[in-house]
């Protein structure tokens, strides 16, 4: 049975790493050879898939990934995040931060993937904690539930698009719809969550760690850092080209030149390095640094994630050794004849694909295939079977996702704490969030 496999893998993994103390890396290639035989690939073809698994993973996020973490590091060796920070506590206090983080994570959110709004707010989300002195996790857990939630519910992302024109749902009405299921999930899996992950868990709520994928955390200034508008604007530029790109690609024609460059500097990879060489001039040579300077800083940047790529690399391999194993054709079987409400079969259905697959993208577009049948036969708004399937794809991430060990090593976890937060934190998300959709449901 697949699904005992992934168990036995996912099993297998955590003993490499927690006993055996092997390098996570390592024993997520060593886990992915076992698994891969175990599900009947042939021998020859499982380096294929490990090879086709660590490239796709990183062939996308080793672009954002690198451009953002030099970003980060000219914004953060100015004082660009501390003047930021200092802002934001200054508006909200201290008694209103997480508000603050929220709804900052929100808008971002909504223009950023998951994985490049981590690379984006956690360099300012780590200097406010110092700042105000509060635990990284107390911010980083409402901050990282609003983006996830964004990622797997709301359009433009990649997922909710794509499902929403397999299911034929308005793309405008899964939106607003999207927002309002939104609501009461990030309240449920953010700052409610915090309150009880600190009260049953209290030993991840940790102050001032240093972190290596960080860097150093530096004393400044107030007088000495770049103005809030320009540190902002450097900030966020990514957000902002790539929502003007989403905005615009609605009004200006498909064919036109306009539409072209829009796509062009819109697209996550050339977002980033236009925001890149921007922030060279922004937090680098217009305050006086030289470009040898500003280069080895970059360098220095790169050396910080290094091991953490390899590490999300091996999260890929697994990743596709279970999609080449069948592991998603089984799970769609399983459903084939139930009379289940449709709501619930397409949670269901997207969130075993999420566990066993680990990708939210690929649980999300397989989900929606394998519900098209039921949904044409239902009369259930296929807006609420696009939320469902959001809400399905983010639940219980755990060591087949990069998401899980970005996690873990950008807020210093170990392997148990990451599973007991991070991994609980996102069923907490997807089962709340079918709650929310099913609550809506009731007055659609």
């Amino acid at each position: 049975m697949p699904l005992i496999t992934v168990v036995i893998g996912v099993i297998l993994l955590i003993f490499l790493i927690t006993k055996l103390k092997l390098n996570a890396f390592l024993s997520l290639v060593i886990t992915a050879f076992a698994v891969g035989i175990a599900l009947g690939i042939p021998v020859a073809k499982i380096s294929t898939s490990i090879e086709t698994g660590i490239g796709g993973q990183l062939g996308h996020l080793a672009i954002i990934f690198g451009f953002g973490s030099m970003l980060g590091k000219l914004i953060s060796d100015a004082g660009g995040g501390y003047r930021i920070a200092n802002k934001l506590i200054q508006v909200f206090g201290k008694k209103h931060i997480q508000i603050a983080v929220i709804l900052t994570s929100f808008i971002i959110g909504l223009a950023l993937f998951f994985e490049v709004g981590l690379v984006v707010l956690l360099p300012i989300i780590f200097v406010i904690a110092r700042e105000v002195d509060l635990p990284l996790m107390y911010l980083g857990v409402p901050m990282a539930a609003t983006l996830n939630v964004a990622h797997g519910f709301l359009p433009p992302h990649p997922a909710p698009t794509a499902v929403a024109q397999v299911l034929n749902a308005p793309l405008g009405h899964v939106l607003l719809i999207g927002i309002l299921v939104s609501i009461p999930t990030i309240i449920i899996s953010g700052p409610i969550f915090n309150w009880c992950l600190h009260k049953f868990y209290p030993q991840v709520y940790r102050k001032n760690i240093n972190i290596s994928v960080l860097g150093e955390y530096k004393e400044f200034k107030l007088e000495e850092t770049p103005g809030f508008g320009i540190s902002v604007f450097t900030a966020l530029l990514p957000v902002l080209l790539i929502g003007i790109e989403t905005i615009l690609s609605f009004i200006i024609p498909n064919k036109s030149i306009a539409f072209q460059i829009i796509q062009f500097i819109g697209s996550p990879d050339q977002a980033m390095l236009i925001s890149l060489i921007v922030g060279i001039f922004t937090m680098g040579i217009f305050r006086g640094l030289k470009i040898t300077a500003i280069g080895n800083a970059m360098s220095e940047s790169i050396k910080q994630i290094a091991m953490m790529l390899l590490i999300i690399g091996g999260g890929g391999a697994f990743k596709q050794v279970l999609v080449d194993g069948g592991v998603a054709d089984y799970i769609g079987q399983l459903f084939s004849n139930t009379s289940l409400s449709p709501i619930i079969v397409a949670w269901l259905i997207t969130a075993l694909l999420r566990i066993s697959l680990g990708s939210s993208t690929v649980a999300s577009i397989t989900g929606a295939s394998l519900v098209t049948s039921i949904v044409a036969g239902s009369t259930v708004d296929p807006v609420l079977i696009v939320l469902a399937i959001g809400a399905g794809s983010v639940f219980m991430d755990h060591v087949n996702d990069a998401g899980f060990w970005m996690i873990k090593e950008y807020f210093g976890l170990t392997l148990k704490e990451t599973f007991i937060s991070w991994t609980t934190l996102t069923s907490v998300i997807g089962l709340s969030g079918l709650g929310s959709v099913l609550l809506v449901s009731l007055f659609m």
